[in-house]
């Protein structure tokens, strides 16, 4: 069973907002930098982890990391530690 919406229809981690698939992958390659970071700390709070690959590469989430905003702080610390070892892997 897919865990994504069909694109054009709102995602299930966007369930408050009307925002498209469609928009979101624009927004991630030509949005300004605060609304790259609001979708992608979206995206890592709320997808399944197989549906924040979709969107997302390790260089999204490095590139953009210190502009996240997270609502659990535990969130960000997870999030760190795994860019750290990603980093560490090469």
């Amino acid at each position: 069973m897919s865990t994504m919406s069909h694109t054009g229809q709102c995602p299930y981690f966007f369930w408050d907002y009307d925002i498209s698939d469609d928009e979101i992958h624009h927004l991630l390659r030509h949005g300004n930098p605060a609304e790259k970071a609001w979708i992608i700390a979206r995206i890592l709070e709320y997808a399944r982890w197989d549906d924040i690959w979709r969107y997302l590469t390790v260089s999204d989430i490095r590139q953009n990391f210190a502009r996240l905003r997270f609502r659990r702080p535990q969130d960000r610390e997870l999030w760190a530690y795994a860019l750290e070892r990603w980093a560490r892997r090469g």
